[in-house]
């Protein structure tokens, strides 16, 4: 299977090319237009800054690339929020896969930000999801968040509802990391090949 991880000199680019490995796959890690179309499967992971971002992914011509894509595509984290339509951080808008905004988690609640460790999903029963239970824990690193929306097949708590995980047509993200999360991430990274 020819999987491709999106290089956009995103932080967490290694830690998924390593959980890829351990379950036997070989993934390029590529901003070639030519090389992302053709993948069976592409990754579009991130860690980093909406606005920097958005504007590498323009200048690269990548932003048209991702939105074509027709092949199943995982957003991680920032990929994830960047799949959505706006982002408060950095007041930007973003792919626009998701109608959804990226907001940014209210200090007033008296919330630690970044929202960053273990904390519990709730499931809805669909292929990415496939062997997750309710109440299973995944790694979370984030400051924004993706509101709950129709397209939310897992949310997480964190003062407030957010969307854990989303998916719509052949896209498919996880605000928290999957590569990060031992046996649940491992478990969504193989329904995610196996889609």
């Amino acid at each position: 299977m020819n999987i491709a991880i999106i290089d956009y000199k995103a932080g967490n680019t290694c830690s998924v090319q390593f959980a890829l490995e351990r379950l036997g796959f070989q993934p390029i890690l590529t901003n070639d237009s030519a090389v992302l179309e053709k993948a069976d499967k592409v990754i579009f992971p991130g860690v980093g800054a909406a606005a920097v971002t958005m504007e590498f992914l323009k200048e690269s011509g990548l932003d048209q690339v991702i939105k074509n894509l027709k092949q199943p595509v995982l957003g991680i984290c920032l990929g994830m929020q960047l799949l959505c339509a706006f982002s408060e951080e950095g007041n930007v808008e973003t792919l626009g896969i998701f109608p959804q905004r990226v907001k940014a988690f209210d200090p007033k609640k008296q919330l630690k930000v970044p929202h960053m460790g273990w904390n519990r999903l709730s499931c809805e029963p669909v292929d990415l999801l496939e062997g997750v239970q309710d109440l299973d824990y995944a790694y979370f690193v984030h400051s924004y968040y993706v509101e709950m929306s129709p397209y939310t097949i897992a949310s997480c708590d964190y003062g407030l509802p957010f969307s854990a995980a989303l998916q719509k047509d052949n896209f498919y993200a996880t605000q928290f990391h999957p590569e990060k999360s031992g046996s649940v991430g491992e478990q969504i990274l193989k329904n995610f090949l196996a889609i």
